[in-house]
């Protein structure tokens, strides 16, 4: 089977099991939201830390801006946003189904290109430190960004926000999330892989391979480094948006910028299922939310240790992830071939 045939199959697999699964199983729709949110956010994460080699532990910073900005057009357009915000509680809130609805979509796209100006904004600054230095300064980011959200009253500081109800039954609006998430989840995969294929994913594994040397060959770096962290912060923001509203209340430390979780977790995921990979990132998430959910369910107050035994063992033995070990051990079913003669050639020179 052809490497373009095996995707397409693959592709398949996921969009059907998209499909059935909340309709033979609609208790875990929300389980499921999560799942797909898990998949963009590794998906999104590899494309700087995998395919570029900028391990940023500070992209959870899109997630929640992209939230709040949406709560802010959501509400912006019905209602004072500090009025509705404020601890009082003066106004009686009610949104009608069409200002729902045209307020939702607004919120999903600004939270996107919010979160994307501000990847373009703070990118040169960030993108110019290398290795753990950059690591440590996007956590930092993270952090700061989300005590400053927490002192803002204007969107609700430390309280948070209740954003608007769906204009319907609650499984209703679980099945709408979940068909929003799922499309982001798809389309991120789609899009990233298609700019991989394009001298932009070369560019980007050239920076990862000898950042000098690519400045030496004549790529720009910089221009190339923030955007490939623009792509990530659009689908994250938008991502933050959708699950702003499924969650239903948005604060800022647990709910929108979560960098002790989801901050870790889309690291975690992306390195156990083999960062740097088209499909590693899928697979880890996958892998990674299923265990998580089972030991969340069974093994209550042993979470954590369950997955932190899960990072050490993935750091220690499996560094490459599952797909890279499993294209170390077999080759040949990823496409990768060995040139027979020249092995021998080798062989009879090292003999000699």
């Amino acid at each position: 089977m052809s490497a373009q045939r095996l995707d397409l199959s693959i592709y398949g697999v996921l969009i059907a099991a998209g499909i059935l699964v909340p309709l033979l199983a609609p208790a875990f729709t929300s389980q499921m939201a999560v799942l797909w949110l898990m998949v963009l956010m590794a998906v999104t994460w590899d494309m700087t830390g995998g395919q570029m080699g900028y391990n940023s532990l500070g992209n959870i910073a899109f997630f929640g801006i992209g939230m709040y900005a949406s709560a802010v057009v959501q509400i912006g357009i019905v209602y004072d946003v500090a009025e509705y915000t404020a601890a009082f509680g003066g106004i009686k809130v009610d949104f009608t189904v069409e200002q729902y609805w045209t307020g939702l979509l607004l919120g999903i796209g600004f939270g996107g290109v919010m979160a994307m100006i501000f990847a373009l904004i703070i990118g040169p600054f960030m993108l110019g430190l290398r290795g753990p230095y950059f690591a440590i300064g996007t956590l930092g980011l993270a952090v700061a960004v989300a005590e400053l959200v927490s002192g803002w009253a204007y969107v609700g500081g430390g309280s948070g926000i209740s954003m608007p109800v769906f204009p319907g039954e609650a499984a209703s609006g679980s099945q709408v999330f979940y068909v929003m998430l799922f499309v982001l989840a798809i389309l991120s995969h789609v899009v990233i892989r298609a700019i991989y294929k394009t001298r932009f994913g070369l560019a980007i594994n050239a920076i990862r391979d000898d950042e000098d040397k690519a400045e030496a060959m004549g790529i720009h770096t910089t221009r190339y480094k923030v955007t490939a962290w623009m792509v990530p912060a659009l689908f994250m923001g938008m991502a933050g948006a959708v699950f702003g509203n499924m969650s239903g209340f948005i604060e800022p430390l647990e709910v929108a910028f979560p960098t002790a979780t989801f901050g870790i977790f889309m690291v975690a995921m992306a390195l156990l299922g083999g960062k740097g990979t088209v499909w590693g990132p899928v697979l880890g998430a996958i892998l990674f939310h299923i265990v998580k959910e089972v030991t969340w369910t069974h093994l209550l107050g042993w979470q954590w240790v369950a997955l932190g035994a899960i990072i050490i063992i993935n750091i220690v033995y499996f560094q490459q992830g599952i797909l890279g070990w499993a294209q170390d051990r077999w080759p040949v079913l990823f496409g990768v071939t060995v040139d027979e003669k020249m092995t021998r050639s080798g062989q009879t020179e090292a003999a000699e």
